[in-house]
């Protein structure tokens, strides 16, 4: 019965979603570089935050934070591509555009095999920007200084993310107080899949429900197609299969943004191509984050523990920050059905309506924003930011974005007590 009424509830707040937000298509139109998906570097734009109920104030912050932009995360696909290239220039298989982009590819290989994994500068940039803009968004919170915990994984590129964060935020005032945290203690409340976190556990999947409809959903190949054409005269004797060739040089495009290498490529890919192909690849996107949301539980566990110790007074901290991969942040939107991605539509063609991978990109955040009154018969509230975006929570409210704390906690001990039993 728990279960349906959560659904229900979800898909309530679902079908709100859809009466206020822009359609993801026309959201595309509007920017293009949306249909790169997770490869998305976060932007900046923001709107009003909708103001509090009357006196009510913001005084904790709590949230979750994927890295920055970044190179590309193993040297898989940059190798590759250094030994087909090499491969089709000697065969003399490339075309004119081929050897033009093989010419700026082997200008950039040094760097891009240096700098495999590695924050960009663009990614230190993105989270600076994120902590002054949380800051001036929510002054009551640390204007007068106080404790904050960040965490991390123990990848290099997010323990620098959350440094870039940690000192803008100190910049804005030296009063806080921060203590950053890399460690294997740390794990299971920011990437407790690591095989490194003391409390590692398995748990079960999701599988969401359109996959069951596939057969409705026609898949477009003209992409890999059109890139095959436009880079190489012939395929034939070249390393790797057809389908890795064209999904590694569409990585490539996708990633450069975020690496300062934008034009490598020239021609060969467009933004156009790449909007043309997002549905399928949002469909993709969704199978995975649908099916490892449980994965995420002990994030979620950690989430309502150390608020519950802000709000019972064991704890004095402002603040607690998390900072970890988009395989922790995109399952954790579903977990907690932020602007309805916990919908599971049966039909393919509505999960572009309910998730769009884009939001899961480079850099991309949760906080949950915390309010009380000083009466104190009043209930704590709470509102939910996604990537500086006011978003729906799978609950009722009479006043969004504001939510009683007590209900979204309701919901979400419910939701690991679910999975927890499968």
């Amino acid at each position: 019965m728990r279960r349906v009424l959560t659904t229900l509830l979800a898909t309530l707040c679902s079908l709100l979603v859809l009466a206020q937000n822009v359609p993801a298509l026309e959201q595309l139109k509007a920017d293009p570089r949306k249909a790169y998906g997770t490869d998305y570097p976060y932007g900046f734009k923001t709107e009003p935050l909708t103001p509090a109920p009357r006196g009510y104030k913001p005084f904790y912050i709590t949230g979750y934070a994927r890295h920055g932009s970044r190179y590309y995360w193993n040297d898989r696909l940059y190798k590759q591509l250094d030994t087909l290239l090499k491969a089709a220039h000697e065969k003399q298989l490339l075309t004119s555009e081929g050897e033009a982009f093989y010419g700026r590819f082997l200008n950039a290989k040094q760097e891009l095999m240096t700098g495999i994994s590695e924050l960009t500068e663009l990614g230190w940039q993105q989270h600076q920007q994120i902590a002054r803009t949380l800051y001036e968004r929510f002054p009551e919170v640390f204007w007068k200084g106080g404790n904050v915990l960040a965490i991390s994984s123990l990848s290099g590129r997010c323990v620098l993310s959350m440094s870039a964060f940690c000192q803008e935020l100190v910049q804005c005032n030296p009063k806080i107080e921060i203590r950053e945290q890399s460690s294997r203690f740390t794990l299971d409340g920011v990437v407790p899949g690591d095989r490194q976190n003391p409390a590692y556990r398995t748990w079960p999947k999701a599988n969401p429900r359109y996959e069951k409809n596939l057969d409705a959903f026609p898949r477009d190949t003209t992409l890999r197609h059109k890139v095959l054409t436009r880079v190489f005269k012939s395929t034939e004797g070249l390393p790797g299969n057809l389908r890795q060739i064209a999904d590694n040089l569409v990585s490539l495009y996708t990633s450069l943004p975020s690496i300062n290498h934008e034009g490598m490529l020239g021609d060969i890919i467009t933004d156009e191509d790449i909007v043309r192909n997002w549905e399928s690849a949002n469909l993709d996107s969704y199978s995975w984050v649908f099916r490892d949301q449980y994965q995420t539980i002990p994030i979620l566990r950690d989430i309502l523990t150390k608020a519950d110790a802000v709000l019972d007074g064991t704890s004095d901290r402002i603040a607690d920050f998390r900072f970890g991969h988009d395989s922790y942040i995109g399952p954790l939107t579903v977990l907690m059905g932020l602007d309805g991605a916990d919908l599971d539509p049966e039909d393919p063609f509505a999960v572009k309506d309910c998730y769009q991978d884009w939001k899961t990109c480079k850099a991309s955040n949760i906080q949950l924003v915390f309010y009380r009154s000083k009466r104190a018969t009043d209930g704590i509230l709470v509102k939910c930011l996604l990537n500086g975006f006011e978003v729906t929570l799978p609950i009722k409210t009479d006043s969004f974005p504001y939510y009683q704390w007590a209900d979204v906690r309701a919901l979400y001990l419910n939701r690991i007590a679910d999975a927890e039993k499968d």
